[in-house]
């Protein structure tokens, strides 16, 4: 999905660009260095289409967009496909350009059954790729206080959960988690909130984290049932700790919810703070030691099964 860059002048453009710096200077320049800078293509794309109707699938497309098949149900996570993240002014974007691409495009993802959105940050609750996935044989599951963004009547339903709560979902049921972060889109909406969910569908447990700094509350999580798969945020800890985790805290939490596989997200696709881009993988996997095989997504477009 491209689109074009608030970077010109005129009358239109030249005041919404001035209003943009004054308002963010630091996120203006940002997107004055990186006009020109390619986006990297990924080196595999998944096949969603070869994956079977039984057992439980998995492939990560960027940042916290993940797709999930469970027995043929498909969920997809926090889906951002835009080639810039920020405020969206008609066809224009003011935002943040990604480093890599996703790992399919949008127009081959299967017509998802439910859309997961943990929060309303830009990065996580894309405009644009939300219009383009609106059906009515989806469902979209999102944090209170967030579906005012969304063109609600485009959907089969929205439902908005509070931490806690609970909605079933064709085969899944979903449920809210209480996480640390925080869920203004802007900086006056700080009414909004923000989530982690746990799906059981089946003989599955899926963990998505969401967007969180450590949290000693994914104990909840743990039951007699385990978790099959966590995905889990690890990137975008430096400065930012207080509202991010460090990988070491992820596995650690995925630890908590007696996750077996850790599917790690947040990391790579967009600069978002000062670590290295490889940091966070090469410490969870530090991390993980002799379980390194736990780890079980570790580059764009990978893919994990199990039946």
């Amino acid at each position: 999905m491209r689109r074009r860059t608030l970077v010109g002048s005129g009358l239109g453009i030249g005041g919404l660009a001035v209003f943009a710096y004054r308002a963010a200077p630091e996120l203006w320049r940002r997107v004055a260095e990186d006009v020109r800078r390619p986006v990297e293509r990924v080196a595999r794309k998944p096949r969603l289409s070869a994956w079977p109707q039984r057992g439980l699938h998995a492939a990560w497309i960027g940042h916290s967009t993940v797709v999930i098949g469970i027995d043929g149900f498909t969920i997809v996570t926090d889906p951002v496909f835009s080639t810039r993240i920020g405020l969206n002014f008609g066809p224009v974007t003011l935002g943040i350009k990604r480093l890599v691409e996703p790992a399919m495009p949008l127009a081959e993802l299967p017509s998802p059954d439910l859309i997961l959105l943990s929060h309303a940050h830009m990065d996580h609750f894309d405009l644009p790729s939300l219009r383009r996935l609106e059906s009515r044989g989806a469902t979209v599951v999102t944090a209170s206080n967030t579906s005012d963004l969304l063109r609600v009547s485009r959907y089969g339903a929205v439902r908005e959960l509070r931490w806690g709560e609970a909605a079933r979902v064709g085969p899944a049921t979903v449920r809210a988690l209480e996480v640390r972060h925080w869920g203004a889109r802007i900086r006056s909406d700080t009414y909004r909130s923000y989530n982690g969910y746990v799906i059981e569908a089946g003989r599955y447990r899926v963990l998505f984290g969401g967007d969180t700094a450590y949290t000693d509350l994914f104990r909840q999580v743990r039951s007699s049932k385990a978790v099959d798969l966590a995905i889990m945020p690890i990137g975008a800890y430096d400065p930012w700790i207080r509202a991010h985790c460090s990988p070491e805290q992820a596995l650690l939490m995925a630890n908590h919810a007696g996750a077996e596989f850790v599917l790690p997200v947040h990391h790579r696709t967009f600069e978002l703070s000062r670590e290295p881009l490889a940091e966070p993988m090469e410490r969870l996997l530090r991390a993980a030691g002799s379980d390194q095989q736990r780890i079980c997504i570790r580059d764009f477009g990978q893919e994990f099964h199990s039946s």
